[in-house]
């Protein structure tokens, strides 16, 4: 299972950014050059099935190797990283048996990732770390779980005496700007139920995630010369200032955890004459992500109470839901993926999703899909890194549910 390394520290290079800006599917040319390169893999290594849709979703399928009649079961990851930190040219670098101090990044940028700030490394004393140069992503995200995936499909392959039913797989791009599931053919991908490999640590499981909204609100002023401006000037930006206040002060992601909700400003642009403000809403229980959106409506009504009709206007968009409702019925594949590492020797934690996963969306169109973990830490920035133990238990894990789906 040691493939999974040379095919992690293989595929990073590659840069496949998403890119909501574009309208395209998938959003960046560069995803559909990888998704090629994994094609040509996966019907090297033996898989049949192979194809590519025009929106880059490739599929494939391992037949099944048992008489017994037993489910088809998926196995998804994505092949884009975020497009909030550059992934192009990728650098990874190989610690070998981690001592448990800080690590130097990049020592002429002196970027380092310390031990103080980044506790988590004191749990992987003694192992193989891979990392990134300091300047770019590492692309764990989601490139271990492909990794780990192939491998794990290799490895039945090479061993046929492991009994399993038919397994399809599916690389989707552009997870990272939500639109993962976008064009997702769940009929044709024809499985029973799926398994993203897209999660975190060693260990994490996952079959509940946010509630999701964004919001966009927009405050109309008039704009007068200052020196003229009393009782007649409405600075928008002054507003909406006003409206950001009424919000309550730690329902923000740096002030909460866990199973808690918020409202996250995202970003802020304006004049005196028009101001707009992002925001996301998160929550995992649907009656207090409805009572968030209603919270702010009645929040844009009071600006106009308060500054004239028309002066706030709100569009609230739902982005995903919360797929426990969906997962709880068929709670047996969650029980399965337990029992796979419990027999591997992974110590299982089941953890709430504080984001979405393309699993999300999918359980909703009638595939049901918890989450699994790739091993990585730190997604999304210079600071990411995965154990290459984590990264071989993940395909050790992948076998075994294979396993278990045929007895």
């Amino acid at each position: 299972m040691s493939n999974v390394l040379d095919r992690f520290l293989k595929y990073v290079t590659y840069d496949t950014q998403s890119d909501e800006g574009t309208g395209l599917t998938p959003s960046t040319p560069q995803q559909m050059q990888f998704i090629k390169v994994l094609a040509e893999e996966l019907r090297r290594i033996g898989m049949t099935e192979v194809s590519i849709s025009p929106y880059g979703y490739l599929s494939a399928t391992l037949p099944a190797n048992t008489s017994r009649t037993c489910p088809t079961v998926g196995f998804i990851a994505h092949v884009d990283t975020s497009p909030d930190f550059s992934g192009r040219g990728v650098c990874p670098r190989l610690i070998f048996n981690y001592d448990g101090r800080d690590i130097t990044l990049n020592k002429m940028l002196s970027i380092n990732m310390t031990v103080d700030e980044f506790p988590e490394l004191r749990n992987y004393v003694g192992q193989d770390l891979v990392v990134a140069d300091g300047t770019t992503l590492l692309g764990a995200d989601d490139k271990a779980g492909v990794a780990e995936i192939v491998s794990a499909m290799e490895y039945l392959i090479l061993n046929p005496d492991i009994e399993h039913g038919r397994i399809r797989i599916c690389f989707t791009p552009d997870e990272e700007i939500g639109q993962g599931a976008d064009n997702f053919d769940v009929k044709a991908f024809d499985a029973d139920y799926a398994y993203t490999v897209d999660g975190g640590e060693l260990g994490e499981l996952e079959f509940e995630n946010f509630n999701a909204a964004s919001a966009q609100i927009t405050f109309y002023g008039r704009n007068v010369h200052p020196g003229y401006a009393r009782k007649k000037m409405k600075n928008s930006m002054r507003i909406a200032s006003s409206f950001i206040s009424m919000l309550p002060r730690h329902e923000t992601p740096e002030h909460t955890l866990d199973y808690e909700g918020f409202y996250h400003l995202t970003s802020m642009t304006g004049t005196v004459e028009k101001t707009t403000l992002s925001y996301i809403i998160r929550d995992f229980k649907r009656e207090r992500f409805e009572d968030r959106k209603k919270e702010m409506e009645h929040l844009v009504n009071k600006t106009n109470s308060e500054f004239g009709d028309g002066t706030a206007e709100i569009e609230i968009r739902d982005q995903y839901y919360n797929m426990r409702e969906k997962i709880e019925p068929v709670m047996h594949i969650v029980d399965r993926a337990r029992r796979a590492m419990e027999d591997c020797g992974v110590p299982c934690r089941i953890v709430p999703i504080r984001g979405g996963t393309d699993g999300a969306r999918l359980s909703f169109m009638g595939l049901p899909t918890p989450n699994l973990f790739t091993g990585g830490h730190n997604f999304h920035g210079k600071y990411e890194f995965v154990p290459v133990q984590s990264m071989e238990k993940a395909v050790k894990v992948i076998v075994r549910i294979a396993q278990l789906a045929a007895q």
